[in-house]
């Protein structure tokens, strides 16, 4: 077991890991919604590629992120928050310095 996993109890790993699912679940969602608008206003060739770069950079970003590790679970999670898709409160139940240290880089 590395240093980070060993900073984490079974409790908060499984919160953390909860509150990642339901982030990622929740930006599959809100892409979704975004392309079927955007579908809907396709209306030149040029709109059709722009639709396909906007994909192509969401993928890139949702796969960067999309597998649950300790050692930058953080940064991670104050994305999600930054990004809106999940609340400082869901991580209610992670120590204090950990609850800090993703609300203060949630800030940036």
């Amino acid at each position: 077991m590395d240093s980070t996993t060993a900073l984490w109890t079974d409790q908060e790993q499984a919160l953390a890991r909860d509150a990642f699912e339901r982030a990622c679940r929740r930006s599959g969602e809100a892409l979704i919604l975004a392309v079927q608008h955007q579908a809907g206003l396709l209306g030149s060739l040029d709109d059709l590629w722009q639709l396909h770069d906007f994909l192509s950079i969401q993928r890139h970003a949702i796969e960067g992120r999309s597998e649950f590790r300790l050692d930058g679970i953080l940064f991670v999670l104050a994305s999600f928050v930054k990004e809106g898709l999940l609340e400082l409160e869901e991580l209610d139940g992670l120590d204090a310095e950990k609850l800090g240290k993703v609300a203060a880089m949630a800030r940036f």
